[in-house]
């Protein structure tokens, strides 16, 4: 197991894409610009998530002889939030787009929601509709090939595709093969409790004597032992036994990627037993940069085209849109 201090927690983990199931998680938080807000005239709004984890060093409570209190615990977790990455103030220029012929777009075969094929048997899910929106932006003839995942990155170095739509983390590693698109998602972490113990707000001080369920040998098992260093942390092996003993009351809190979490709160799995308590975590040092759109080195056209294309989807409310067909509990 990767020392999690130093790697980042990576998108593609079998152990993560056995105990969701038929869903992705993905990883990360970009180390740039801050999230922006879905623009007011296109409901419903994004929530501003926080530009860093929680602070390291607790806030001070209002009197100094009193102890720091946790909010009164909230009926139920907090409104569906979509994630957005673009800066109004930032608007890309517009590239040439009439050297854009065609787009060739690679994903990957079996990652639901993200990606699979549909009952037609064609590409579907979240990033195979996200591409056919920037084809339509830029108004160019896109295909989507399926592929194995660990094929892609060689399918783009010998030009059997352009770019690749796979959920794909950003990480030192790749940027050295392939250049990326900013970013377009992260999978931020987050506290799962009880329906009947939800917090709005979590912070270390809060969690004092708590017991918190993490996996292993994780990055947020790393990111719990650094930053809440008076809860009590339960290790477990692997998300059915973590989530079990949240239920079973062996733990107050659950601690981990919250795309598959929000999944499990959602599905038939977790009997409507429990929901989110506080808001994301996304220090990039422990849940990394983010995902973005994989293209060949020096691509600077179809990068810059793809970068614009994801602003404009955003500006128009469609990329809100695709969000939330996709994900009716939000990790965010």
């Amino acid at each position: 197991m990767p020392n999690p201090s130093v790697q980042p927690f990576a998108v593609r983990s079998r152990q993560r894409r056995l105990a969701a199931g038929m869903i992705a998680a993905a990883l990360l938080a970009l180390a740039g610009p801050a999230i922006g807000q879905t623009p007011a005239a296109q409901p419903p709004a994004a929530k501003t998530a926080p530009a860093q984890a929680a602070p390291a060093t607790p806030s001070a409570p209002a009197a100094p002889s009193a102890p720091a209190l946790p909010p009164k615990a909230a009926a139920e977790a907090a409104p569906q939030a979509v994630p957005g990455f673009w800066d109004p103030r930032r608007r890309p220029d517009r590239p040439d787009l009439s050297r854009l012929t065609v787009i060739r777009f690679l994903t990957e075969t079996d990652y639901p929601p993200f990606n699979f094929t549909g009952p037609d048997g064609n590409p579907a899910g979240f990033n195979v509709d996200l591409a056919r929106s920037l084809c339509d932006e830029i108004k160019v003839t896109c295909t989507i090939q399926m592929r194995r995942f660990e094929t892609l990155i060689d399918a783009l170095a010998t030009n059997r595709g352009d770019a690749i739509i796979a959920s794909m983390a950003v990480t030192p590693q790749l940027r050295a093969k392939v250049d990326f698109t900013d970013p377009y998602y992260r999978a931020p972490a987050r506290f799962v409790s009880r329906r009947d113990n939800v917090m709005p707000e979590i912070r270390p001080e809060y969690l004092e004597g708590k017991k918190v369920g993490v996996i292993g040998g994780t990055s947020h098992e790393a990111y719990l032992k650094a930053m809440f260093t008076d809860a009590e942390i339960h290790s477990y092996p692997d998300n059915d036994a973590l989530r079990a003993a949240l239920r079973r009351g062996e733990v107050d809190f659950i601690f981990g990627d919250a795309i598959s979490l929000a999944f499990w709160i959602n599905g038939t799995d977790s009997a409507e037993c429990c929901a989110f308590s506080g808001g994301p975590f996304v220090e990039s040092r422990y849940f990394g940069e983010g995902v973005g759109i994989a293209i060949r080195k020096g691509n600077d056209l179809l990068r810059q085209s793809l970068n614009w294309a994801l602003f404009r989807i955003w500006e128009k409310g469609r990329f809100t849109d695709l969000w939330l067909r996709y994900f009716s509990v939000s990790p965010f």
